[in-house]
């Protein structure tokens, strides 16, 4: 692996060490993201039966950071290119460990929530900054790639580690631990900042889109509350006219500044990104909505506790960790439209599987449906990075990947809100549980028709 170049560090083996060390600290702050989401999914249970919360308020334990992550998302790595890559990367290590404490030591679930949201501004500070980083430290494209590998393969790891050390934590200590656990590895990333990250920024021609920043927290933000708020009435309605209004906003002002916007609306113009965008949302809507329900089903009937429930997502784990290395031998043998839409299709199919599964005195139907999940995210994440970068000039390839990001965090946070509002208006277990993986299968099975169609030309 080449080593980034370190000024005054004129020795290669120093440099090579400084060049681990730089990568074991963005490593550190993407495991702990991605942990962090695992993990939280597992402690819903015990977090209800502490604060006596209804599933609304459990959604919003998840949502607050899912949402947080998703509008800001564009906002941080802009911030980072303006105002210093370190800077940014630190300053986000800093809010997202004093935010897992605050998280941790909350006496009230609107406490907690609120701690998740500040957990969710220290994420969106961190991972783009991260990403910059690397660019910047790796500037030679076959040893940037090798680093990605690297970098991105904490997503499978922290998939792999989160369930079963989310399960034991919340067994033998209780759910504040799943908080805890990752303070010390926040601080580390903040400890290193200054001796492994070369400060670097560029603020040419780069402005803060403040207007379309809060519209678009206005937009998601209203759609996650009607959604999450349905099933009581009162403040769905007022949410969603304020989410359509403000998208209708979004759209003008966006529209307005052209290629300097914020989110460049001319990119989805291009139908194979366009493809890739709803595929990357629809995948996550169901994935993220199904770990939320099926950790939430089990352990609210008794059928498994935290350990278990933990074990019990391991073959999905392990099953999407063993194919997404091969996605792109597969993608080269069968076809980008199988990767990608029949990736999301398969995860569609797992959703049915579940919901077909539930109410089943054995696990044996939500196993087969959960692996039939892992592996089409195995075939899809991959390929759909790849269609959407492609599809776009290099210049717009950072703008591309950054843009597939947000969809696969609003996707997220709308699956939380949507299927988790279903399973609350039917009184949640079965009835619940049943409808909303139904609903969640064919939305991802549109999606993934969506993006077959889209790469067809």
């Amino acid at each position: 692996m080449n080593a980034p170049v370190f000024p005054g560090k004129p020795s290669t083996g120093t440099a090579a060490k400084a060049g681990a060390l730089t990568l074991m600290t963005l490593c550190t702050a993407m495991l702990i993201a991605q942990l962090d989401t695992s993990v939280v999914n597992l402690a819903t249970k015990p977090i209800g039966a502490e604060f006596q919360a209804p599933v609304s308020a459990l959604q919003w334990v998840i949502d607050g950071y899912n949402l947080t992550y998703a509008v800001l998302l564009l906002s941080g790595g802009l911030l980072a290119d303006l105002y210093g890559r370190r800077r940014v990367f630190m300053a986000g290590a800093a809010i997202f460990a004093t935010a897992s404490m605050l998280s941790a030591l909350a006496t009230s679930v609107a406490i907690l929530i609120a701690g998740r949201v500040a957990c969710g501004i220290g994420a969106t500070m961190m991972l783009p900054a991260s990403l910059a980083i690397l660019r910047v430290a790796w500037p030679e494209p076959k040893a940037r790639a090798r680093v990605l590998g690297v970098f991105t393969g904490c997503n499978g790891l922290a998939f792999i580690i989160g369930p079963t050390l989310g399960g034991l934590l919340i067994a033998h200590t209780g759910w504040r631990s799943v908080f805890f656990v990752v303070v010390p590895f926040a601080l580390a990333a903040l400890a290193a900042g200054p001796f492994a990250l070369s400060e670097s920024a560029d603020p040419k021609d780069r402005h803060f889109d403040a207007g379309a920043q809060l519209l678009g927290i206005l937009a998601l933000g209203g759609l996650a509350m009607a959604a999450i708020e349905s099933h009581d009435g009162f403040w769905a309605l007022p949410a969603l006219a304020m989410a359509v209004i403000a998208f209708l906003a979004f759209l003008r002002v966006e529209r307005r500044r052209g290629s300097a916007a914020l989110v460049p609306l001319d990119l989805f113009r291009i139908r194979a990104f366009r493809g890739a965008i709803i595929a990357t949302a629809g995948m996550t809507f169901g994935m993220y909505g199904v770990l939320f329900l099926q950790l939430l089903a089990w352990q609210g009937s008794g059928r498994l506790d935290a350990v278990g429930a933990g074990l019990a997502l391991l073959p999905m784990a392990v099953v999407f960790t063993l194919v997404s290395p091969f996605s792109g031998a597969l993608q080269a043998r069968f076809g980008t439209r199988f990767m990608t839409g029949g990736g999301v299709a398969i995860i569609g199919c797992g959703l049915l599987a579940v919901g077909a599964a539930a109410g089943s005195t054995a696990l044996l139907g939500a196993e087969i449906g959960l692996m039939l999940t892992g592996l089409g995210m195995g075939l899809a994440t991959g390929p759909l990075t790849g269609v959407a970068v492609g599809a776009v000039s290099a210049a717009r390839s950072g703008t591309a990947a950054a843009l597939l990001n947000v969809a696969r965090m609003v996707g997220a946070t709308l699956g939380v809100a949507v299927l988790g509002a279903v399973f609350a208006l039917l009184q949640g277990g079965t009835e619940g549980l049943r409808p909303a993986m139904l609903l969640g299968g064919a939305v991802q099975i549109l999606a993934a028709g969506a993006c077959w169609r889209a790469l067809s030309a």
